[in-house]
């Protein structure tokens, strides 16, 4: 078996209940990708195909705004799940372009064999269905946190839930996940980091 299988059988062992043998039913569906950074998985216009594991690396998803802007609405690191559900259920243009951000290799499903898994295997359908939940409940935070916090706090807020990922990404990154200019967050971060000093 490649390194990657090892990777994701760790990472299955930790977080699901998954039998050896239902685990190499889900390997067996599944297709290695890899990705260059900055390269596309795929394009907004493009229909979204798979459900991905990412096993290694960094993913980006992000939309034009209407100035050509870029606003960041996700991202996929090391250990996460990724798709457009709307495009993969629905067969419609995806809105979104994924981009590795680094290097990566991912794990694809799809649909047709995603949803074969879901329905034979119940520990992976129960595994989703709070992955689900939980999702949901991350969107939800997010769109509160948008309408009331300051962007000081979305900054700590972003710091402190994704310690790893602000480590590897740009500022301007940061700004477009944050939906902030680059200019704005960096005199953030600069008053902050005096505030530290301060401190010390």
């Amino acid at each position: 078996m490649p390194p990657i299988f090892d990777h994701f059988k760790t990472f299955t062992d930790r977080e699901t209940t998954l039998t050896p043998e239902e685990l190499q039913q889900v390997w067996s569906l599944a297709t290695v990708k890899e990705l260059r950074r900055r390269q596309p998985l795929w394009a907004e216009g493009e229909v979204c195909r798979h459900k991905l594991f990412v096993a290694k690396g960094l993913l980006r998803a992000f939309c034009l705004k209407s100035d050509g802007s870029e606003s960041i609405l996700a991202f996929s690191p090391e250990n996460s799940w990724f798709t457009d559900p709307e495009s993969l259920k629905d067969e419609t243009p995806s809105r979104l372009t994924v981009e590795a951000i680094e290097d990566t290799t991912m794990l694809l499903w799809t649909k047709e064999h995603f949803g074969r898994l879901l329905e034979t295997i119940p520990a992976l359908k129960s595994y989703f269905e709070k992955l689900i939940v939980n999702t949901l409940y991350l969107s939800r935070q997010r769109i509160l946190e948008n309408i009331s916090y300051t962007t000081e706090e979305k900054y700590r807020e972003f710091m402190e839930s994704f310690p790893d990922v602000f480590q590897r990404v740009p500022l301007h990154m940061v700004a477009s996940y944050l939906g902030v200019t680059r200019e704005t967050l960096s005199r953030i971060r600069q008053a902050q980091l005096r505030q530290q000093k301060v401190v010390k």
